[in-house]
């Protein structure tokens, strides 16, 4: 009798899903009392430490495994409950090549440079997505896209984590320095700085006016996800298709999680979301954001991270620039500054 693997059931999935959650919650306390780091990143950090130290046995890992995967794609599309297009279109529309240049920047940034220091292609991708649109979400959706390792995932997050808190901290300083106007420090906040709750902390450090139009200027480079996405899960199919892969489907692979994106986004447009479920909506998304990091920190072997050596970190750091000087450069080319 030949053995099969079976389906994992939902009482299979319940230690580690229990663990997830567990963890979630105290990463989601500790998040409301550092809201610069916030609960994802300590999410994250939390299930990499439980994962190296207790290291939980393999009656947790289906658990583990679905709250990685299907509990992130369901975050994703509860985001979209928050964002409204009109919105963003109306107001983001301004700051489009702005936001284009330096995402073209980063990836090139990351291409070459990741090419120079030896970094692979998964990772390469991980840090400049992570860069160019919005930090760890945009990590988040293109990861059930190319399948990267789960420290790989871990790595990126924790890299672009490093460099969004070097830019809370140093943006504005500068933003004085060079003697900015509301809307220019704004705009390169917006397009330069990596995850959205660090935009709203240097912007609104800066003043209110900043603050304001840098996160409608986050808003729209963050739909910028979906097109990149798309073409990720193109790109993947034609490599599985040059390849000869037997089970090569494109729709399998396409990214069905950021149609439902659009359409919670459509929803959220119409209006058809009252008012009074936002908040609560926001906090769910939140909360299956925190959920699906700290599950990838439990798949996360932090003796392969050590073992890559500081060149992700320095891939990082050389996207990072080359995104905030592109963001000056192009302001300064079109008379914004």
């Amino acid at each position: 009798m030949t053995a099969t693997t079976a389906t994992p059931t939902l009482s299979t999935r319940l230690p580690g899903l229990g663990l997830a959650l567990g963890i979630a919650l105290v990463a989601l306390w500790l998040g409301r009392m550092a809201p610069l780091i916030g609960g994802p990143v300590i999410g994250i950090v939390l299930g990499i430490v439980v994962r190296n130290t207790v290291s939980p046995g393999v009656r947790f890992s289906p658990g583990i495994q679905f709250a990685g995967k299907q509990v992130l794609q369901w975050s994703i599309i509860a985001l979209g409950f928050g964002l409204s297009l009109d919105q963003v279109a109306k107001t983001g529309l301004e700051s489009l090549s702005v936001t284009l240049i330096t995402m073209s920047a980063a990836f090139i940034a990351a291409w070459g440079l990741g090419r120079l220091l030896g970094v692979h292609d998964q990772l390469k991708v991980l840090i400049g997505v992570g860069t160019a649109i919005c930090g760890g979400s945009a990590i988040a959706a293109v990861t059930p896209i190319i399948k990267p390792d789960e420290h790989d995932t871990a790595f990126a997050i924790s890299t672009i984590f490093l460099f969004n808190v070097v830019a809370v901290l140093l943006f504005p300083l500068l933003g004085h320095l060079m003697q900015l106007s509301d809307m220019g420090f704004g705009l390169w906040a917006g397009t330069a700085i990596n995850d959205t709750s660090s935009v709203v902390a240097a912007g609104y450090s800066y003043s209110q006016a900043a603050g304001d139009y840098a996160t409608i200027v986050k808003l729209t480079r963050a739909t910028l996800i979906i097109p990149v996405c798309i073409t990720l899960a193109v790109m993947v199919a034609m490599r599985e298709k040059k390849k000869g892969a037997a089970d090569f489907s494109l729709r399998r692979i396409f990214p069905w999680f950021i149609l439902w994106f659009l359409v919670a986004s459509a929803v959220r447009t119409a209006g058809l979301v009252p008012g009074a479920m936002q908040p609560l909506i926001h906090g769910a998304a939140e909360f299956l954001i925190i959920v699906a990091l700290t599950a990838i920190g439990l798949s996360a072997n932090l003796r392969r991270m050590i073992s890559s050596g500081p060149r992700p970190i320095l891939l990082g750091f050389g996207v990072w620039v080359a995104v905030a000087v592109s963001s000056l450069l192009v302001q300064l080319a079109i008379g914004q500054l």
